[in-house]
This record gives structure tokens, C-alpha cells and sequence, in this order.
């Protein structure tokens, strides 16, 4: 392992060079073979799922004496189950449509030229990220899909577990005859190969970084290669006025519970007046039931027993823990005014029964992702059939929401003519 700045920028370069002939071979290899290279890695996976729990353990050990959070640890923890899940997320991504050399469109101008616009790989793509040891398999095996390669830095926590799972993705490789060199795994946890990526624009062609704020934000300063940038996951849920109490009581429940650490998790609790007046506190109190810190306004501190009050910097806050802002508002455009001033652009959610007020939900917010009446913790690449993603891009341009196969190519114009010439 490299422990010298130099020894690190020189690692880094031979790690550019490997990916950036590796891009080449995988941008004509066959699609065939790289399914192939994803079923064997998921195989082994699978073969290997003891090895994969000890390595775990060690991580667990490390992420503990860093004094890691519980929703960290969280993020971090493997079992039986989510190793299961790795390797079936793999078959998925393998059993996708191949996007390359799909045909976007297809048409004829009158000068009698055809034109074709198709799927091209990127090329190479860094990806950058923190804590959870799955994104290792799913980074690599949604770049290998869409004929790109990868370089992939961990984050220091899941070291041993990443590096598992990478020996198993190279398994595949070899398997399908393809260069080793197409998913690579920086062999370091010193951050100054952070600083390497994001200046290696002669063999990086996009960075998608995948963790906390203070990550993201550096990446957005420092790269001099195009980022897909997923900020935080600030994701509100909106009880309309004409919300059904048991549909609400559901999708917020699960929202916030079902797992806290993963950015789809609701932050912000956001309810109707009239809904409140009407319906009871059983939202909110089915909540701190559960074990939620809810931190809300002044109305429901009055009105719900065990609401805490709200702090200024409690709205646009994304907590990845057992506890949720809440608020009332004044119908539906006061709720959209909140979500605007403090929403990150991930995934917003209303629930209610009223068409009118979905479509007008929907049409005044431009997250990546807007849902009705399902809990924000469907904004995943897998529950989209996109078989993972590599993160849920929160930008305008190329990707938005969930980063899979498909919105890792770029296209290219194929024209063809007979003799034509331009008068």
C-alpha cells in the first residue's frame, strides 16, 4: 500500500493508464462477455459470503474505534442477507438491455443522408464514496454494463470489505477474458488520492462522488473533471389536505424507519392544517412511538405530547438518524415554498387522494424525483429496474435521479451517405 505522496501520485497514473486501455477494449467488447463477467462475480459472491463477513467484522472494528455514528455503522454492516443482495443486484445489472450501440433514433434528411444517434460509453469513471461496501460491486458492475471502466475509491471505513468484493469482480473478468485493469479499486486510505482523481483529467472522463456533504463539496471544488453530484438527501414528505389517514400513516412511517442511514430516508415532515384538524396527531405519534426524535414547529409542540421544538437549522437539515423535522403548513403551495427554500433536489413525496393537487405537486417541484402516495425510500436504482445505480445524481444536466447502466453512456451520430456531397 502506497504511503508516500509520490508513491500515491505514482500509483494513481499507472491506475489511469490501466483504466484508460481497459475503457478501450470494453467500448467494443461483447455484450455477452460482460454479462458473463457480472453472473461469475456475482457467483462468487455468493461462494464467498464467510470471507466477505470477516472482512466485514474487521471494518466494523475500525468504523467503531472512528466513533462512527449508528446510521453509519449502519451503512457499513454486512450480513448474510445484504451479501445476498450484492450478488443478486449483479445478476440484475447483467440481465439488463445492453445500452451500448442502442439506436436513441433513427432518421433520413432530404439531402438523403441517414443519421443515427447511438449509446457510447463514457469511457472511465471514478467514483468516490463513503462507508456502504456494496457500492463497490454496484459502481463496478453498472460501469462494466455500460462498456466503461472504473476506478473506485472507498472510503477508509470499508477498506477490507470493498477490497473482497473487488476480488470477486475480478474474478469475473478474468473469467470473460476481459482486462483486469476495467474495475479498479485505489489501494489506499489516504486521502491525497482523492485529490489525485479529481485532477486526472487525461484518463478520467466523469467522477461521481457518493457520501456526506463535506465529501461532495470538495469533489464540486476541486475537480477538473465533470461531476454527477448527489449533494444530500434533504427528502420531504407533504400530508395533503386530502391525504387518506392510513396510506399517510404507512408511507411516512416507512419513509423515516425502514432504514435512516440511506439518502432516500424522509427528513422533513410537512402536514396539512385541515388535515391535522381533522384527522388527529397519529402521523406524528405513531413516530415518536417508534422511537423518532420529531423536532417540530410551534403547532405541534402544542398539540402532539413528546414533539420537541424545531431549531432555525433544523429545516434543510439531513439527520440519517432517528429523528425528523415536522411542520404545519397552510396547504399545498405553502408546502411547495418550504420544499423550494429547503429541499436539496433529491426526492420529495406528496401524499393525497386529489389529482389536481398531485399534478400541481409535481409540476411546481423540480427534484430528481417527485413521488405520490410511496415512501421516499423507493428512490433507488433497483426498485426503478435499473438493477442499482451508482447514486441519484441531484444536477440538471446528463443524469438526474438514479445514476444506472443507461445514463453511463453518452451517444454518438453515425451518418451515412452514397457519394453525398453538401452543394
Amino acid at each position: 500500500m502506497p504511503d508516500t505522496q509520490t508513491d500515491i501520485h505514482q500509483v494513481m497514473t499507472a491506475i489511469g493508464a490501466g483504466a484508460r486501455s481497459a475503457a478501450v477494449e470494453l467500448a467494443r467488447s461483447r455484450s455477452i462477455d460482460r454479462k458473463h463477467a457480472l453472473d461469475a462475480a456475482a457467483a462468487r459472491i455468493r461462494e464467498r459470503t464467510e470471507n466477505l463477513l470477516s472482512a466485514n467484522a474487521h471494518d466494523l472494528e475500525f468504523g467503531r474505534e472512528k466513533s462512527l455514528s449508528g446510521a453509519m455503522i449502519d451503512r457499513l454492516a454486512l450480513d448474510e442477507d445484504r451479501i445476498e443482495s450484492i450478488a443478486s443486484g449483479l445478476e440484475s445489472i447483467a440481465g439488463l438491455q445492453d445500452p451500448v450501440g442502442a439506436v436513441i433514433a433513427d432518421w433520413t434528411v432530404p439531402s438523403g443522408l441517414r443519421i443515427r444517434r447511438v449509446r457510447t460509453p463514457l469511457g472511465v469513471i471514478g467514483v468516490i464514496y463513503e462507508s456502504r461496501p456494496n457500492v463497490t460491486a454496484d459502481a463496478g458492475g453498472l460501469c462494466l454494463k455500460s462498456g466503461n471502466a472504473a476506478i473506485l475509491r472507498c472510503g477508509s471505513e470499508c477498506m477490507h470489505s470493498a477490497s473482497a468484493i473487488h476480488e470477486c469482480l475480478l474474478d469475473g473478468l478474468r473469467s470473460a477474458g476481459l482486462p483486469e485493469t476495467a474495475i479498479q479499486l485505489v489501494p489506499t486510505r489516504d486521502r491525497a488520492a482523492v485529490g489525485e482523481m479529481l485532477v486526472m483529467n487525461d484518463c478520467i472522463d466523469v467522477i461521481i462522488p457518493r457520501g456526506g456533504k463535506g465529501l461532495v463539496a470538495r469533489v464540486q471544488a476541486e475537480a477538473r473533471i465533470p461531476v454527477f453530484a448527489h449533494l444530500e438527501g434533504i427528502c420531504h414528505v407533504y400530508v395533503d389536505r386530502a391525504a387518506d389517514l392510513n396510506k399517510a400513516r404507512r408511507v411516512v412511517m416507512n419513509a423515516k424507519t425502514r432504514r435512516t442511514g440511506i439518502c432516500g430516508a424522509a427528513e422533513c415532515l410537512l402536514i396539512d392544517r385541515r388535515f391535522l384538524q381533522e384527522s388527529g396527531d397519529g402521523i406524528v405519534s405513531d413516530l415518536i412511538a417508534a422511537g423518532v426524535e420529531v423536532r417540530g414547529d410551534e403547532t405541534l409542540v402544542q398539540a402532539v405530547p413528546g414533539v420537541v421544538a424545531a431549531a432555525d437549522d433544523d429545516w434543510g437539515r439531513e439527520y440519517l438518524d432517528m429523528i425528523m423535522a415536522a411542520r404545519v403548513v397552510d396547504g399545498l403551495e405553502e408546502a411547495i415554498g418550504h420544499i423550494r427554500q429547503y429541499g436539496s433536489g433529491h426526492t420529495d413525496c406528496i401524499v393525497t387522494e386529489d389529482d389536481a393537487a398531485a399534478d400541481r405537486f409535481f409540476a411546481n417541484l423540480d427534484s430528481a424525483i417527485l413521488m405520490r402516495n410511496a415512501s421516499t425510500q423507493f428512490a433507488d436504482g433497483g426498485e426503478f429496474g435499473l438493477g442499482a445505480e451508482v447514486g441519484i445524481a441531484t444536477g440538471k444536466l446528463h443524469a438526474r435521479g438514479p445514476v444506472g447502466a443507461e445514463q453511463l453512456t453518452s451517444f454518438k451520430y453515425l451518418v451515412e451517405g452514397n457519394g453525398s456531397i453538401r452543394p
